[in-house]
């Protein structure tokens, strides 16, 4: 029986961290925390909401380097443990 890992990767570093088939995005209202995510996150409607956030927000200028998706740590993680399940 394998042991499932979650998806969701909290990291503190630099690209070079990134495995292949995923991508960096900072979450987070004050202190900005950076996860590395998959990239099939993309196709689900609920992370395009997001993404749609986030280009209201901030446009497509990212001070951080990656994405920056506007909203809590709680409700990403949240909404990313959903998107695990499906």
């Amino acid at each position: 029986m394998a042991i499932r890992m979650p998806c969701i990767i909290k990291k503190s570093s630099t690209t070079r961290d990134v495995p292949k088939g995923h991508f960096a995005v900072y979450v987070g209202e004050k202190q900005k925390k950076r996860f590395v995510i998959p990239i099939s996150f993309l196709n689900e409607p609920l992370f395009q909401d997001l993404l749609s956030q986030a280009e209201e927000e901030f446009g497509f200028d990212h001070p951080m380097g990656g994405v920056t998706i506007p909203c809590s740590e709680d409700v990403f993680i949240d909404l990313t443990s959903r998107l695990n399940r499906i």
